[in-house]
């Protein structure tokens, strides 16, 4: 829970992720879908919030490493930021995929 927490107060990203699942999570139940695809909407959901907050914290080791810009702290940290482009990719995919 503390991660929760420090990732809510502490990363504006996270924050806006939680909000996008607030609003798509109770939107899949208007939709007149099979629970399997539901599932799936709701997942892919979830997993943006996974992927952030694993983003978060590879940040964070990274800057409590050092703080001098280096080429392989840079990489590290833009791969981090690459797999949560994947991960909203997903979401609009899978959510176009499901409901177009």
């Amino acid at each position: 829970m503390a991660g929760l927490r420090a990732a809510f107060t502490g990363e504006a990203a996270f924050r806006q992720l939680v909000l996008l699942n607030v609003l798509l999570i109770p939107l899949t139940f208007f939709f007149s879908i099979s629970r399997v695809e539901r599932a799936l909407l709701i997942a892919v959901c979830l997993l943006a919030l996974i992927v952030e907050l694993l983003n978060s914290a590879l940040e964070a080791a990274i800057d409590r490493i050092s703080l001098d810009l280096h080429p392989l702290s840079k990489n590290a940290k833009d791969m981090g930021s690459a797999a949560q482009f994947v991960a909203l990719s997903l979401i609009g995919c899978v959510w176009a995929v499901i409901l177009l």
